[in-house]
């Protein structure tokens, strides 16, 4: 079930860091009718209201693709809202069996449909079997869904039970991949061998939005 309390102590310990810019995820809750959308919702909403000045970006799941759950999260009017695409599509029935490449780019396009401003993030993940030319369609992908930030990073495999580790690509090929997917339109491209979806979150919005006093 639901742990109520959860969003007032995560508002708390923002106030407590002193954050400027917090960054929310979770586990997946497939256990929760609507996946943890409500409790996303109540976080940023509580963090606002502690926090005035702090800017909240949300990592989310694909809620299987539920436009209800997702536009829940997007009534709190989180400043970004992330969502890791992680791989190309001819993989996702090994890599992520449970979801839907189409559902995500779905949930992308539906925010900036519906909401603009809200600043949008895809990340992937290579060195899994992935082309190079599924990557570059994969940045076609993402600009047709209007997404503002793309990362772009390393896949490590965390241990033997996980899928083998494919390729390791060269720092200058991450370098290469920036230019090109900011060459095709993207807004910004984060790009290198140890870059995460919140890798310098705060910094690429900045750049995206200007000063926002972080």
């Amino acid at each position: 079930g639901y742990d109520l309390d959860e969003p007032w102590r995560v508002a708390r310990a923002v106030q407590a860091l002193k954050l400027r810019y917090a960054v929310v995820t979770s586990v997946d809750r497939d256990d929760l009718e609507d996946e943890g959308s409500y409790v996303f919702a109540q976080t940023i909403l509580k963090i606002r209201e502690l926090n005035p000045g702090t800017h909240v970006e949300v990592l989310i799941p694909d809620f299987k693709g539920s436009i209800e759950n997702l536009r829940t999260v997007m009534a709190a009017n989180p400043d970004v809202l992330a969502h890791n695409l992680d791989t190309v599509p001819r993989l996702y029935p090994r890599v992520k069996p449970k979801s839907s490449y189409e559902h995500s780019l779905n949930l992308l396009r539906y925010v900036k449909d519906r909401a603009p401003h809200i600043k949008t993030k895809v990340g992937f993940m290579l060195g899994l079997g992935e082309e190079i030319e599924e990557i570059y369609q994969g940045m076609d992908d993402v600009l047709t869904a209007r997404v503002d930030i793309l990362t772009i990073g390393q896949y490590l495999r965390p241990s033997l039970k996980h899928l083998p580790l494919l390729k390791h690509y060269h720092p200058d090929e991450f370098k290469e991949l920036k230019r090109i997917g900011e060459t095709k339109g993207i807004p910004h491209v984060e790009s290198g061998p140890l870059v995460r979806s919140s890798y310098h979150a705060a910094e690429q919005v900045q750049e995206l939005m200007g000063n926002l006093n972080l």
